[in-house]
């Protein structure tokens, strides 16, 4: 058998796991590795920013649930992708992220762009490993993409000494991975099942509450049908929109800080929550305390470390979620809840979602109204962080699950759009679409140079309050109005204390997003009415290129409902004052 270097070994193995695409940036430290990926067939996406490598390779496993890769350089590159890496950690991204080292022979002695990157990033990731001989490689690459896509997924980072990428030996990659201390448990214990069905059968009034486990596991017909068969009402995390369909009477939409009054008020009257692949995170529990305080909770998921982590659990069934429903189905009766159903559909009907329809103002619920309605549902949908995101999971209608790509634990500004470049990669045949904020577009869309050279039809909608909405949102509510420091037009000539933003009378607003997205070749489009949102996006939508939609929304449009941090669902505001 033939020697390889050890970035051949890499480039080799890759093409073995059947990777399609690989983000990254070179650097010193890696450049026997990108001496190997030039001719080799693997497709190779430079990116201008590490973090906006990572978080496309994370748009990509969201979009796809295949692993997303990529390649950075030692020192900064690597420390450039601690970011994207925590993002995929928090959300149980799989993620298999190299990166290059300096020379074994220097480690530890501050060597020139040496960073200890597997110490740095060791509490942000799965699993990490620092290669030391190159006859370790190939096996600690196929265990790489075991540990992160297998169990509860999440990133796995491979630092690689340059040493090692020169060093020489035969490639032997294993056809199986045997890890002792990692074997995840994919079966749930048969009595935990039995137990939990007895109570779900015997409860009055049970809600599901699915997270991301659900879309990990494709269970989706599995809560589906349990749902209909036991008239279960089912809530779900932000991850999970579109894992449940919208348009049946037992769908609660999200649960928590933004979510939906019936969501909240079901949840805090409940006597049973069955809580499929979630994780009880504060934006969903509000005060923990006061949490559901009168339900049998059930709390079935893969990781046996997040049962009683934030709720104490009565039922723990840990298991992959689909398996686990397969066989919870059987024993669930089958029952109408009609008083429960009826009390909920009050609650719907008390507090919809919703905004002021019939002014002429350009208020941001509209423009993602619109895009769910011309789209159908049907397009992935990557948002930044920040109220344009919470807007997209109240008023965007996913048609399946995969087609919400958000930051939900770790609220990545900068994530949305190198995201949705990857999306796109993953996903050719789909429309994909970046609602962005203007502040958190700002962070990363230099990536639009991604964009055009690689002819990615990836559209942007930004929502333009030119300011840090969310933050401004809060300190309109909690802090007096003192739009402190998140005003995006503010020159040193503003007064001080302005707490009445009006465009007219503003500075001119930089960038001009229209100007900037021809400056890459992409087609710019802005809107400044009502009137002319629906054209707009229809526009958008046809052209054959990148797109940037800046859409001059209402700058004071608040998110709600909304429950306080730290404060109980049961204190849940639907407006200013309410």
């Amino acid at each position: 058998m033939a020697e390889l270097t050890g970035a051949q070994i890499l480039i080799e193995c890759l093409l073995k796991e059947n990777v399609e695409v690989v983000f990254g940036l070179p650097g010193g430290q890696a450049l026997p590795i990108f001496d190997a990926i030039h001719g080799s067939k693997l497709n190779f996406i430079l990116a201008r920013h590490e973090q906006a490598a990572g978080h496309m390779a994370d748009g990509y496993a969201r979009s796809t649930g295949k692993p997303g890769v990529c390649i950075v350089t030692s020192g900064p590159g690597a420390t450039n992708i601690v970011t994207p890496l925590a993002t995929a950690y928090m959300d149980s991204v799989p993620l298999v992220a190299f990166s290059g080292q300096v020379s074994t022979a220097v480690i530890g002695q501050d060597a020139f762009q040496e960073a200890d990157i597997t110490g740095i990033t060791r509490p942000v990731t799965k699993h990490n490993f620092l290669v030391k001989d190159v006859k370790d490689l190939a096996r600690t690459i196929k265990e790489a993409f075991y540990i992160a896509s297998t169990g509860r997924p999440g990133p796995v980072l491979v630092d690689i000494p340059v040493d090692v990428q020169r060093g020489i030996c035969e490639l032997v990659y294993p056809e199986k991975v045997s890890i002792r201390s990692y074997k995840p448990n994919y079966n749930g214990h048969p009595g935990q099942i039995k137990k939990a069905a007895s109570i779900i059968n015997e409860s009055k009034n049970p809600v599901f509450y699915i997270g991301t486990g659900v879309v990990v596991s494709n269970a989706e017909k599995e809560i589906l049908e349990i749902s209909k068969k036991a008239d279960i009402p089912v809530t779900n995390t932000l991850l999970a929109v579109g894992a449940y369909p919208h348009d049946t009477n037992l769908s609660l939409g999200m649960l928590g800080m933004h979510g939906t009054y019936a969501a909240n008020k079901a949840v805090q009257a409940a006597d049973v929550i069955i809580a499929v692949g979630a994780r009880f995170d504060d934006r969903c529990t509000g005060k923990v305390c006061d949490f559901a305080k009168a339900a049998k909770i059930i709390h079935v998921d893969i990781d046996p470390t997040a049962i009683s982590k934030v709720v104490e659990t009565d039922i723990p069934v840990v298991g992959d979620a689909k398996k686990v429903l397969e066989e919870m189905s059987g024993l669930v009766e089958s029952k109408k809840r009609a008083d429960w159903i009826k009390k909920i559909d009050a609650w719907k009907a008390e507090h919809p979602l919703g905004y002021e329809r019939n002014d002429d103002k350009l208020h941001p619920q509209y423009v993602i109204e619109k895009i769910s309605e011309l789209t159908k549902g049907e397009a992935v949908i990557t948002t930044e962080v920040g109220q344009h995101q919470m807007w997209s999971a109240q008023y965007y209608k996913a048609a399946n699950p995969r087609l919400f790509v958000s930051s939900g634990g770790l609220g990545t500004m900068g994530f949305g759009f190198p995201a949705a470049i990857g999306a796109k990669f993953g996903n050719p045949t789909k429309e994909v679409i970046a609602v962005a904020g203007d502040g958190s577009f700002q962070m990363n869309m230099q990536e639009m140079a991604i964009a055009i050279l690689n002819d990615v039809n990836v559209k942007v909608v930004i929502l333009n309050n030119q300011y840090l909405g969310n933050v401004r949102q809060w300190q309109e509510m909690f802090y007096g109005k003192r739009y402190s420091h998140t005003c995006l037009a503010k020159r040193p000539a503003c007064p001080s204390w302005c707490n009445s933003p009006d465009r007219s009378k503003c500075p001119v607003y930089v960038p001009d997003f229209v100007k900037w997205a021809e400056s890459y070749g992409a087609l710019g489009i802005r809107v400044t009415h009502k009137k002319d949102v629906e054209g707009a996006i229809k526009k958008m939508l046809e052209a054959k290129n990148s797109v940037v939609l800046d859409v001059w929304v209402e700058i004071e449009e608040n998110i709600f409902p909304m429950v306080p941090a730290g404060k109980s669902l049961d204190e849940i505001i639907t407006r200013i004052g309410g």
